[in-house]
């Protein structure tokens, strides 16, 4: 089997275990199917998801001059508590901040490599906790908007930890937690603007990931310096395909890169 195309981040769906699909614009694959087979990456060309050029990819899938114009890569999609939709006031393109920042948004704890606090669209839960490679997650509040989801998460991580060590994550280092508790712990320090938006009471998700076989030392693949890889496919966990060499495959860090695939 021959596929060819734009990667973009795979598509999820929960279930027991995550569901993991790749959508190449004429082929739609769906990826816990190939564990076990042979895939074949080569890498073809560049295609900026936003002016669809063949321009070396900067950051998030655009090539350097889209990423500084298009909305999707403003700072405040990395920082919501920059978002500044709710004053009606604009950064990039006020439509699309209204509509991405004025719903609601959940701030969490998710345990990948150890607990960590994150801010998502409600619309993204748990899609937010399988492209972290989280094994449990659990809500806090519940925001109106992204900005005060984004000051609740400034607050708390004075307490805990925003960052997932993708590495740990990957071989599998990580340690069930008690995230009820540590929910319970940081709900005092919750600002009084988003006081009123904390979740009263909620459970754990538990997240399973279809992997046969860990890494045990972890190998990144980078495309763009070695255009030919060939391995058997062992896992998918978070945004990564995991091979039987250690070799490991960050798909969403590698949106607009058009490549072709080999499977058998």
């Amino acid at each position: 089997m021959l596929f060819q195309g734009v990667l973009t981040k795979m598509k999820t769906e929960f279930s027991e275990p995550i569901q993991y699909f790749l959508n190449l614009e004429n082929d739609f694959i769906h990826l816990n199917q190939l564990l076990h087979k042979t895939i074949s990456l080569s890498f073809v060309k560049y295609q900026c998801l936003n002016c669809g050029n063949d321009r070396e990819i900067y950051r998030q899938g655009f090539c350097k001059s889209c990423f500084f114009e298009v909305p999707q890569a403003a700072d405040w999609i990395m920082r919501p508590e920059l978002s500044t939709a709710h004053l009606d006031k604009e950064d990039r393109d006020l439509e699309y901040e209204k509509r991405m920042q004025l719903q609601p948004h959940i701030v969490y704890l998710a345990n990948s490599s150890n607990i960590k606090v994150g801010v998502t669209r409600k619309s993204q839960v748990p899609t937010r906790w399988i492209d972290q490679g989280a094994h449990e997650a659990i809500e806090i509040v519940e925001a109106p908007n992204r900005y005060l989801a984004g000051i609740t998460e400034v607050a708390l991580k004075e307490h805990i930890s925003d960052k997932t060590n993708w590495r740990k994550m990957l071989t599998n280092s990580v340690e069930d937690e008690d995230l009820k508790a540590y929910r319970s712990k940081l709900i005092p320090f919750v600002p009084e603007e988003a006081k009123a938006y904390v979740i009263d009471e909620n459970e754990e998700t538990e997240l399973h990931f279809p992997v046969v076989q860990y890494p045990e030392k972890v190998n990144s693949l980078n495309l763009k310096k070695n255009p030919e890889f060939s391995g058997v496919l062992k896992g998918i966990k978070g945004q990564y395909l995991i091979f039987e060499d250690n070799t490991v495959f960050n798909v969403r860090a590698n949106e607009g890169l058009v490549v072709a695939i080999s499977v058998s």
